[in-house]
């Protein structure tokens, strides 16, 4: 019994306030005055007496039928109203969790992304595939946000505003490649962009991931300055030296210092990783820092069922029409004869 009732919980009407339209039939009988009849002439009125007093095959069938014809039109305008009311069957409710996060991903694809120091399931790789094998996993954890992709060397690109098309965001990344940008690094103009697509969304509370190898040697905007921008328009900054930092065989030119102080100017936290188990440390912790989740709204798959009261009805008034023709070919037939 309660796993009938359960089952119909899932049963709604979308507009159940169109259920009142079943009275309307009643005040128009009520409030309309029916019209008015042309007045026969009085012939031999005691002869029209006497005839109707006697039975009439045409008055017999008729009287039969009406009683029957007036049940029909009733359950039709029944089954109309029913389907009006937008009867439907909800499937099992499907929460649509959003953190309200809008998230922009600046990824480094100057040229010394390219050096193979890094380490992927046992097997040595370049920078900016260990990084597109770690970000595509945090991308992914990211649901209910708003994630861009922004790519820097000489110049800052947006190669996708803030968007909750994930899947598209990993592709893009996917399709990066090194230099693409130059093979130098505006750190200062990647900022600079993010601020500015931002100011043009109207976020006024957004996250910049930053990673980069190298130091600030490209742009027009000072990466200091921009930061500073950053924190005024509401911009958090996490930034991620990723490489092989104070290696003898690594890159020394990592500028750990600035990337520090953006950090600190904008409330964000300054990461370091030198292996890519390291970097998905980071990433992980940055998907921990920026986790609110919350219900935003809840998604009902349904199915519309308002075609079968429809569809009777359909049918009913088919039967009601084709009777009535029956009748009038009937009486057409006794009166001939």
């Amino acid at each position: 019994m309660n796993t009938l009732l359960a089952q119909l919980d899932n049963f709604h009407f979308i507009w159940p306030w169109l259920g009142v339209l079943v009275l309307l039939p009643w005040f128009v009988v009520r409030l309309l005055k029916p019209a008015s009849q042309p007045q026969k002439p009085l012939i031999a009125p005691h002869l029209l007496s006497r005839l109707n007093q006697i039975p009439n095959k045409t008055d017999l069938i008729l009287t039969a039928g009406s009683a029957r014809f007036s049940l029909l039109w009733l359950i039709i305008w029944l089954l109309v109203i029913l389907a009006a009311m937008r009867p439907v069957w909800f499937l099992t409710p499907t929460p649509f969790e959003s953190s309200g996060r809008d998230m922009m991903l600046s990824v480094d694809l100057s040229g010394s992304m390219e050096k193979p120091d890094m380490i992927v399931q046992g097997r040595e790789v370049d920078r900016l595939t260990a990084l597109k094998s770690v970000v595509d996993e945090f991308i992914a954890q990211r649901q209910g946000d708003r994630i861009g992709l922004i790519v820097f060397g000489t110049q800052a690109f947006m190669v996708s505003p803030l968007t909750y098309d994930l899947n598209a965001i990993r592709r893009l990344l996917s399709e990066t490649a090194i230099s693409m940008a130059g093979n130098n690094t505006a750190l200062g103009d990647s900022i600079g962009l993010a601020i500015k697509h931002l100011k043009q969304a109207n976020n006024q509370k957004a996250v910049l991931v930053l990673l980069t190898d190298g130091s600030n040697n490209a742009g027009a905007v000072d990466p200091i300055v921009a930061a500073q921008k950053a924190a005024e328009a509401g911009l958090v900054i996490h930034t991620i030296a990723f490489g092989q930092v104070g290696n003898q065989n690594g890159n020394r030119d990592i500028d750990t210092q600035t990337l520090q102080t953006i950090a600190e100017l904008t409330g964000g936290e300054a990461f370091m990783a030198s292996q890519t188990d390291q970097l998905a440390r980071i990433y992980q912790r940055i998907n921990e820092i920026e986790s609110s989740h919350f219900t935003l709204n809840q998604y009902r798959a349904r199915t519309e069922l308002y075609i079968w009261p429809l569809g009777l009805a359909l049918m009913l008034s088919f039967y009601l029409a084709w009777q009535r023709t029956r009748t009038k070919k009937h009486l057409h037939s006794g009166d001939v004869t």
